[in-house]
């Protein structure tokens, strides 16, 4: 009967990094040894003064339905830290609160895209933007950058790939998957080329902000021009570990969350109670209190790149930001490996599965043919004995 389902689902890619989740499950359950390095995952327990916010919240009976945007207070506490954090100056009429960043990015595809709307992706971009801008009816549009430019966008592409058609900019810093964190300078430089076209929205997601090991972040909406502009994304999942509580928010023009807010009203309402009050919390501790995750992530990815630089045939740049290194592993293309022939990214991380054991994710899911994704998001144990098994079976 799936010839019945409708041709907007069966036209939808299947997320890249869930299905190696998933096939990394299904070996596990086969009794295989499977180290993942998949998924984008933190593997810290969610701090203690969270889970207390989250039981006091139980024990006050906050079990009723919530408001489609999110609790007041709540997003007071997000106004707050995006002037805090971000030096942006947000109204409560400007934030929508959602089950998760991934809500967040489709609401704002659904409201501000038409059937044919072209989306400028710099790649490798998140696995889940191009089909909801598809899922949108919007076209999106990729810009390939290069490991010697630390798979940034320059303004000259940004330039090139513009359109009549072009009505959106989406884009992450710090990026997943190369963990790229565009500064200040450059992020003016995309600016000046977006001012000769003032009709381009731009979604910058910012949900890895805070594991930035380059001395800081900076918002786009806080470049000169660009507030009235720019759509910012975040949550709470990868820097808080609370992956699981669903809770992301957007700050943007008041239009804009008029929109996200009518149409949220119309799928899901309101954010999960509980998981609203815990994220108050959260939003209000000091960045410090979630340093020691940030200084952890800082020393695997050192880890991750001292061993990978020990494996001949990997290209590798050193990412400033999130907890993710994306290598050019293209010098394999066209090798034999224990009987395997490699052709492209996906052969690559399929074999590195299938012959070491390690979970990682092809490139390809992300718009880059030519790389891989691996998640150091794991112990030092489990990265030192990922990578010296990815280096015996190459």
């Amino acid at each position: 009967m799936s010839n019945h389902l409708s041709d907007r689902i069966k036209n939808m890619s299947t997320s890249a990094t869930l299905a190696m989740a998933a096939k990394a499950r299904e070996l596990r359950n086969e009794g295989k040894d499977i180290i993942g390095l998949s998924l984008g995952e933190p593997d810290f327990n969610i701090p203690d003064f969270i889970k207390e916010a989250a039981k006091q919240a139980i024990d006050e009976n906050y079990s009723s339905y919530t408001p489609v945007d999110g609790y007041a207070d709540l997003k007071t506490a997000i106004s707050n830290k995006f002037k805090r954090d971000n030096d942006l100056t947000y109204g409560l009429n400007q934030i929508v609160v959602s089950t998760g960043a991934k809500q967040s990015l489709f609401n704002v595809a659904m409201v501000v895209l038409n059937p044919g709307d072209e989306v400028i992706l710099p790649a490798p971009y998140w696995v889940s933007y191009s089909d909801i801008v598809k899922l949108a009816e919007g076209v999106p549009v990729e810009v390939l950058t290069q490991i010697d430019t630390d798979f940034k966008m320059t303004p000259e592409q940004l330039e090139a790939a513009i359109t009549p058609k072009t009505k959106m900019l989406w884009f992450s810093s710090p990026c997943n998957p190369s963990g790229s964190v565009y500064s200040k300078e450059e992020l003016e430089g995309l600016a000046e080329v977006l001012k000769k076209h003032p009709d381009i929205y731009v979604v910058s997601d910012e949900i890895y902000e805070h594991i930035n090991f380059a001395g800081g972040h900076v918002s786009i909406a806080g470049i000169d021009g660009m507030y009235d502009r720019t759509i910012t994304i975040n949550g709470v999942s990868k820097a808080f570990a609370m992956t699981g509580w669903r809770i992301g928010y957007i700050g943007a023009p008041e239009w804009i969350a008029k929109g996200c807010t009518k149409l949220q009203g119309q799928v899901t309402s309101g954010a999960n109670a509980i998981a609203q009050r815990a994220v108050i919390t959260a939003l209000e501790a000091p960045v410090s209190k979630i340093k020691f995750m940030i200084d952890k992530f800082h020393e695997r990815r050192d880890l991750v790149l001292d061993l990978l630089g020990e494996i001949e045939g990997f290209n590798l740049n050193v990412p400033e930001g999130a907890f993710y290194v994306f290598p050019d592993i293209s010098a394999f293309f066209g090798k034999t490996l224990n009987g395997v022939t490699i052709n492209n990214a996906s052969d690559f991380s399929l074999y590195l599965l299938e012959h070491a054991n390690v979970a990682t994710v092809t490139g390809e899911a992300f718009g880059n043919p030519n790389c891989i994704r691996i998640s150091y998001a794991a112990s030092e144990k489990e990265l030192k004995e990922a990578i010296s098994r990815i280096k015996a079976v190459l």
